[in-house]
């Protein structure tokens, strides 16, 4: 028995809109697309937020991002025990069978994962702590970060350094799995820490010389 329903008709009546309109127009490219495989440039790891559209940020035409999002934008640490990782196989598949160029870490303003961890971590979210919260056991891979950052007076300014060090972790992570390091060794790939501001549609950079995020 399933209890999936029929799907609403605003999005029915987007999909004929976009099938008889940029589908129709640039059919040969999608079959192209379709015959020829995936072969994109880039995997960008981003925050499952609604507000938070990747692709348009960059620009980026269907085939050129491979997207994987979640809570917080986050890359949990390489741990091979043979239990279900979503995440971690979407990096495996994109290093080791796509053979991207770039992996692209994108964290972003007013983050309700990033909250929710700063809040479970000053007490103030004890229903996180539970042991059956799927997304306080995801934003434990976030609280080791907050020791950095607590101590910060300015609520605001606190949590967007929360935001941030989301980034930092999750790049910190990537180089613990050894097909990401051994594909920047041998200058197969690259790895990019962004944060980008979605009220001003400011994007700033991790940049290591100074170890800090930069406005691009």
């Amino acid at each position: 028995m399933t209890l999936a329903k029929p799907l609403p008709s605003y999005l029915v009546q987007r999909y004929h809109g976009w099938r008889a309109t940029m589908y129709s127009e640039n059919k040969a490219w999608y079959r192209r697309l379709a015959s020829e495989g995936q072969r994109p440039r880039a995997m960008l790891i981003s925050c499952c937020d609604s507000r938070v559209h990747v692709t348009q940020i960059f620009g980026a035409d269907q085939g050129e991002f491979f997207i994987h999002r979640n809570i917080a934008n986050l890359v949990p640490p390489f741990n091979p025990d043979g239990d279900v990782h979503g995440t971690s196989a979407a990096v495996e598949y994109a290093v080791r069978y796509l053979k991207v160029a770039h992996i692209v870490v994108l964290g972003h303003s007013n983050c309700g994962g990033v909250q929710g961890c700063h809040d479970m971590c000053s007490g103030d979210a004890p229903e996180l702590e539970d042991q059956s919260s799927f997304v306080g056991r995801w934003m434990d891979i976030l609280r080791p970060k907050y020791e950095i950052i607590k101590d910060i007076e300015d609520p605001e300014t606190r949590t967007r350094a929360l935001e941030k060090q989301s980034v930092m972790v999750s790049l910190e992570n990537l180089l613990s799995f050894p097909f990401v390091r051994e594909a920047l060794e041998a200058e197969q790939m690259t790895l990019h820490g962004l944060w980008t501001d979605i009220g001003e549609g400011g994007l700033e950079q991790y940049d290591p010389v100074s170890d800090s995020f930069v406005v691009i």
